[in-house]
C-alpha cells in the first residue's frame, strides 16, 4: 500500500478505491482508540523494535476494512492469483511503494 505523509500528521492511501487521510502520529492514533484499546496500543508502541515502529502505526491507524482489503490481496497472491499485479522488475527505477506487512 503506497502511503505519504502530510505536515497535519496524517497519513493519505487508498482503501476501497478511496482516497482516505488517517492518523499518522502516536498521538494521533491514540486518540482515536477506545480507552481500553488506547492501553494495549501504549503496551504495543512501548514494546516495539524501532525498525518496525512505521509498520506497527500504520496497523493501528488503518481501519478494519484496510486491513481486511490487504489481507484478501495477501490471500490472492498466495493461491496463485497475480491479477492486477505489476512485477516488481516493471516499476521502474522510481519509489514504487510496497513493502512487507
Amino acid at each position: 500500500m503506497s502511503q505519504s505523509v502530510d505536515e497535519a500528521g496524517t497519513w493519505t492511501t487508498v482503501i476501497g478505491g478511496e482516497l482516505v487521510e488517517v492518523p499518522a502520529t502516536i498521538e494521533g492514533i491514540r486518540a482515536t482508540l477506545s480507552p481500553e484499546r488506547a492501553a494495549e496500543f501504549d503496551l504495543v508502541v512501548a514494546r516495539t523494535h524501532a525498525s518496525k515502529l512505521p509498520q506497527v502505526l500504520a496497523d493501528w491507524a488503518l481501519p478494519a476494512e484496510a486491513l481486511a482489503e490487504e489481507d484478501e490481496v495477501i490471500a490472492r497472491l498466495k493461491a496463485g492469483d497475480h491479477s492486477d499485479s505489476v512485477p516488481q522488475d516493471d516499476l521502474g527505477s522510481g519509489d514504487g511503494g510496497g513493502g512487507e506487512r
